[in-house]
């Protein structure tokens, strides 16, 4: 059973459709509330700035990249392109670190190192998911987020977590809704913005936008998915460092 759900969630971003009135300009509206966050980003703000260097990392799994298309394609790098765009006169880039396959417990003590050798502004830290599929005991789920933050912070680093990616196909099948529970929860104590792509997800599925109950492959739709994800949140890591794109225009 595990296997035939990891094998759906792995496909979901590439075989989700999505409705467009413009092929290029997917519709997939958001609402404000899970555009904003309580919790900021010193660093970044400290670095957005003309003539400013922006380096981010995305610690993702498989659901952070589009098979073994173009990586430009798929959110990260789609990420980098838009906060490009919004962020004029900020050298913006954008890096991905692969963990498939792994748990939270197995990479939080790894998080720290690795923050202290890339020397991130900014580390986006997408988990949850492989954990739900191993049914990993929930409080030492929290116990590794809890670790990994930490250690992140301490080497000098923002945070934003990541959660599950929504998938109606596989709420049958498994419940996300401790990891969820836990990530927020983790996300408050060390004052660091959630990024509620589950939610942000099953908006966009309940709005009709895409259906996320099909199982239509699509190289196109899939790409047209991550470029939704990755202005989400790049508005979303906008407003957490209270940065106004309009004054790094003014100021060029």
């Amino acid at each position: 059973m595990r296997a035939i759900w990891l094998t759906m969630l792995a496909g979901l971003l590439v075989t989700t459709p999505v409705r467009a009135e413009d092929a290029a300009v997917p519709v997939c509206e958001v609402p404000a509330y899970l555009l904003t966050s309580e919790s900021r980003l010193p660093k970044v703000a400290g670095v957005v700035k003309p003539g400013g260097k922006l380096n981010i990392l995305v610690i993702g799994s498989r659901s952070s990249v589009i098979g073994a298309s173009d990586s430009s394609a798929a959110y990260p790098g789609r990420l980098q392109a838009v906060l490009r765009e919004k962020l004029p006169g900020v050298e913006t880039n954008v890096t991905l670190e692969m963990y498939p396959k792994k748990t939270a417990e197995e990479l939080a003590p790894t998080l720290g190192k690795l923050v202290e050798e890339r020397k991130p502004d900014l580390v986006i830290w997408q988990t949850g998911t492989y954990d739900a599929m191993r049914s990993v005991d929930a409080d030492d789920f929290r116990n590794a987020l809890d670790e990994g933050v930490a250690a992140m912070k301490s080497a000098g680093t923002d945070v934003v977590l990541m959660n599950l990616q929504y998938s109606p196909r596989t709420e049958t099948m498994i419940s996300g809704s401790a990891y969820l529970d836990n990530m927020r929860v983790v996300a408050q104590q060390h004052d660091a913005p959630l990024f509620d792509r589950f939610a942000i997800m099953r908006q966009w599925n309940e709005a009709g936008d895409f259906d996320l109950f099909s199982a239509s492959p699509g190289l196109e739709l899939a790409k047209r998915v991550h470029d939704c994800l990755a202005r989400a949140l790049s508005t979303f890591l906008i407003d957490a460092a209270h940065v106004n794109p309009a004054e790094l225009r003014i100021q060029r």
